[in-house]
C-alpha cells in the first residue's frame, strides 16, 4: 500500500474563529470570502459572522512573505539550516523568505513525538498570529540530520505549505468524490487511530470552492495532496499525491505571491531620479 503523508493542519479554537478571521482579512483584504459566490453555492446557510470566518482565507498580504522562524528545542545548526532550505523552496517562483529569528520569531518549530501534539501539522497562514508567543506553530516530529531528504521534500516542503496558507488539495470536492467512505474510515483508524469522525473532517469533508482561491482543478500531484491508495478509491486508481513542489504548485504560490516587478520598479527609481533633477537636488 502507497504511503500515506498524515498531517493535521491545526485549527484555532472555535472562539477564536472571528478574531483571527478578522486579522487575516487586515494583513490580507483579499482573503475575505466571495460573498456572492458564497450566496449561490449556499442560498439555504445564513452568513453569521461564524460561517463566514470559517470560509475566510489566511493568505499573506500580495506584497510578499517574509517570516521569521525560531526553532523551540534548540536543535543543532545544519539541522536548522537544512530546515530552512527546504521552507524556503518555496521561493523559486515567488516573493517568499523565512529567516532564523531568536527574537519573537513568527514560526515556532517544534519536534513534538509524544501525546496529541505529536507527528506533522502546522496551523495555516495568518492564524500563526493567534498562537502564544513560547507555542509552536509547526511540528516536525522525529526530525533529525538522519531524516532522509526525501522526508525533508515531502513533509516540510508540504507544512511549509500550510504557513504559506494554502489548505490540503485532497480536500477539494473534485478529489473528495473519489474516495470510499467507509473504507477511508476503516483505513485511517487502524493506521491513525483517528475515530470516524476525525477521518470525516481531515479526509471526507470538502472545502467550499466558492471560498478558495486555487487552480480551475484539482492537483493530485500537489505536494499539498495527500497520498490515498487506490484500495481506498470508489474505481480502484489511487490519488497520487505530491512528494515534492510540482510545477502548479510553484505557479500557483507565484500568482499569490508574486514577485516585484522589476521593470516596474526601475521605472519608479527612473522617475525618482528625474524629479530629484529637475528640483536640483
Amino acid at each position: 500500500m502507497a504511503e500515506v503523508l498524515v498531517c493535521t493542519p491545526k485549527s484555532l479554537p472555535k472562539d477564536k474563529w472571528i478574531e483571527a478571521a478578522e486579522r487575516a482579512v487586515r494583513v490580507n483584504p483579499a482573503n475575505h470570502p466571495r460573498m456572492e459566490k458564497l450566496v449561490r453555492a449556499m442560498p439555504d446557510i445564513k452568513l453569521d459572522r461564524l460561517r463566514i470566518a470559517v470560509v475566510t482565507a489566511k493568505y499573506w498580504g500580495a506584497e510578499g512573505v517574509k517570516l521569521t522562524v525560531g526553532f523551540l528545542d534548540n536543535p543543532p545548526r545544519d539541522l536548522r539550516k537544512r530546515i530552512l532550505l527546504h521552507m524556503n523552496a518555496w521561493a523559486k517562483t515567488a516573493n517568499v523568505q523565512f529567516v532564523e529569528s531568536k527574537s519573537s520569531p513568527q514560526v515556532r518549530i517544534a519536534r513534538i513525538d509524544q501525546g496529541e501534539e505529536a507527528g506533522y501539522w502546522s496551523y495555516v497562514g495568518t492564524d500563526i498570529l493567534s498562537i502564544p508567543k513560547r507555542e509552536p506553530t509547526l511540528n516536525l516530529q522525529g526530525f533529525t540530520m538522519q531524516t532522509p531528504e526525501s522526508e525533508f521534500h515531502r513533509v516540510v516542503r508540504h507544512e511549509t505549505g500550510h504557513t504559506l496558507g494554502f489548505p490540503h488539495e485532497h480536500m477539494r470536492r473534485e478529489l473528495v468524490n473519489k474516495i470510499d467512505r467507509q473504507k477511508a474510515i476503516d483505513y485511517f483508524g487502524a493506521t491513525q487511530g483517528w475515530s470516524p469522525e476525525e477521518v470525516e473532517q481531515q479526509v471526507l469533508t470538502p472545502i467550499e470552492e466558492s471560498s478558495i482561491r486555487g487552480t480551475a482543478h484539482a492537483d493530485p500531484r500537489s505536494i499539498m495532496c495527500y497520498q490515498i491508495p487506490g484500495t481506498l478509491t470508489k474505481n480502484g486508481k489511487p490519488i497520487v499525491g505530491g512528494r515534492d513542489i510540482d510545477k502548479k504548485d510553484y505557479k500557483f504560490v507565484g500568482a499569490i505571491y508574486p514577485r516585484p516587478n522589476k521593470t516596474s520598479n526601475a521605472g519608479k527609481r527612473n522617475a525618482s531620479q528625474r524629479s530629484r533633477s529637475r528640483s536640483g537636488k
